[in-house]
């Protein structure tokens, strides 16, 4: 068919009602395209957790689709009307099939790919194509011919047809990049948001099959094919039961989950997951009971580092409503453990809590024991926290504990912050910083060590003696102040510390030549690779 055949071919009655059907079919497909790409970081983040690489590789996985799908499309806008219609018909089936079929391909697929020890990028970028670049390819397929569409219903004026078509679509995909982050998943999940995105794409196809009256065996096989669809997604769905969130409670930032920690206590514990990392474990009945060896540590070097007569029972007992043993800020709240032990031990000491996300302190509260009563809780940066209290208040002891997937936010490690940290400490206080990295080659930690040195007088690495060469991975309590800690080796009943020597940490430090982290560079992500790729 001939240029002219074509237009002719196209009725002239109705052609602002195709219009706009077309621009709310871009609209609808454009929205649900970014839809899923945000809500893929999401899905993942109980899988691999939520990192800069994470997100590289759903951006250029989604992309790729894109691209790929909308150089397909463009060369399937030749035919008649009615056969763009079929093949709209048939692509946005093939686009609700492929999302749907994500929620139980990712149960199916996750052992297989992220089981091994191979390089652990390529197992994310494997993982994320399995899983979203055909969902982003069928529906990348549909702007272009839903673009030429629109030229026909306007011969005399192309370029304004193609720029309302492109506008239109970016439209769409920031209307899909609001509703998934501000209301998809804060209402109903990333599992039902993946739902309704496969049901919106099902429900184009079957207007433009409408659309596209189908002879009766072709309608016959479409409506077949989607039949056929439904139901091989919905066996493995139900069997998997993947409809069922992964998350005890999904909230803004995180996948939590609580999880009976009894068996491995010998007492009734449960230990707090949040995306794929543990964040605490509370003992139902002591609160005092730390099961983790760096809260353990921190709690053992508060009266270590604090002047002893501070801690006395007699003048804890002797303290007045208003005055305060002594003022803790935490960075990070997680299952509120420290907090939670320090309000039973010392139940006059002013602590303040900064949890950026208020569903974790909710479910901290609900399932961790944690009573919030007599601390002050915030819920925002702990950075922003930090800038934002009166100019005077002081700490004396300061604990970093929120994570970002294996590490703590890269705006939380740099010099800059270091230099806020060492103006809220009181005299002779401390921050601790809890850290995961290499047991062989911890590069981050050399980054965090040689950085925070050039603002603190002391900076102590502090390792437990049993995790010594057990894993590819170790959790150190970095300890930085105005002076050092009294004694270099401590213990409780459950845990052994010794101090790094720095004869022996400063000659692997200056050897390994890591970069000084700034609020303008900080690569978090690059030094801690290898135990992104243990933790797969």
């Amino acid at each position: 068919m001939t240029e002219s055949d074509w237009q002719a071919a196209v009725p002239m009655q109705g052609g602002r009602r195709r219009r706009v059907g077309y621009a709310v079919a871009l609209l609808v497909s454009s929205a649900g395209g970014l839809v899923l790409e945000i809500v893929a970081g999401r899905m993942i983040a109980p899988y691999v957790g939520m990192s800069l690489y994470t997100w590289t590789a759903v951006i250029a996985v989604v992309l790729a689709g894109f691209s790929v799908g909308h150089w397909i499309g463009g060369l399937m806008t030749e035919g008649s009307l009615r056969s763009c219609y079929r093949r709209l018909a048939w692509l946005l089936l093939a686009a609700a099939a492929t999302a749907g079929a994500c929620l139980p391909l990712i149960r199916l697929v996750s052992p297989l790919v992220l089981g091994g020890t191979g390089d652990p990028i390529l197992a994310i970028v494997i993982f994320t194509t399995l899983l979203f670049f055909l969902p982003s390819l069928f529906v990348g397929t549909v702007s272009p011919i839903l673009t030429r569409l629109a030229v026909l219903e306007m011969p005399g004026r192309p370029g304004v047809a193609i720029g309302q078509m492109f506008a239109l679509g970016a439209v769409g995909s920031i209307a899909g990049t609001l509703l998934a982050g501000y209301l998809f998943l804060s209402w109903i999940g990333s599992t039902w948001t993946v739902v309704a995105v496969a049901g919106s794409y099902l429900a184009l196809a079957l207007g433009f099959a409408a659309a596209a009256r189908l002879r009766a065996l072709e309608a016959a096989g479409l409506a077949a094919a989607t039949g056929a669809v439904l139901l091989a997604i919905g066996l493995p769905t139900q069997r998997l039961a993947a409809l069922t969130p992964p998350c005890l409670s999904e909230s803004d930032y995180y996948c939590i989950n609580a999880v009976d920690y009894t068996a491995a206590t010998g007492r009734p514990a449960k230990l707090m997951v949040i995306d794929h990392l543990a964040h605490g474990i509370n003992d139902r009945d002591d609160p005092t009971i730390l099961h983790s060896s760096y809260i353990d540590l921190i709690d053992v070097l508060l009266p270590e580092r604090l002047e002893p007569e501070r801690l006395d029972p007699e003048r804890l007992n002797a303290l007045s409503d208003g005055d305060a043993a002594f003022e803790a800020l935490f960075i990070g709240g997680g299952a509120y453990t420290l907090p939670r032990a320090w309000q039973a031990r010392y139940p006059k000491a002013r602590q303040v809590v900064v949890e950026i996300d208020p569903e974790v302190t909710r479910i901290a509260e609900t399932h961790f024991w944690f009573d919030p009563g007599g601390l002050e809780v915030r819920h925002e940066d702990g950075r922003l926290a930090l800038e934002r209290m009166a100019p005077e208040r002081r700490f004396d002891v300061i604990v970093g504990d929120a994570f970002h997937d294996f590490s703590a936010p890269p705006h939380l490690v740099t010099r800059e912050f270091a230099q806020l940290l060492r103006r809220r400490l009181a005299p002779g206080g401390f921050y601790a910083q809890n850290l995961i990295d290499s047991s062989e080659d911890p590069r981050f930690l050399y980054a965090f060590v040689a950085t925070f040195r050039q603002v603190f007088a002391h900076v102590e690495v502090w390792v437990d003696l049993d995790q010594l060469g057990a894993g590819a991975r170790s959790t150190f309590l970095i300890v930085a102040g105005d002076a050092p800690s009294p004694r270099p080796q401590l213990a409780s009943a459950r845990h052994r510390w010794v101090i790094w020597p720095d004869e022996i940490l400063n000659p692997r430090l200056a050897a390994a030549e890591v970069p000084i982290l700034t609020d303008d560079f900080a690569p978090v992500g690059r030094l801690m690779r290898s135990v992104l790729g243990d933790g797969l």
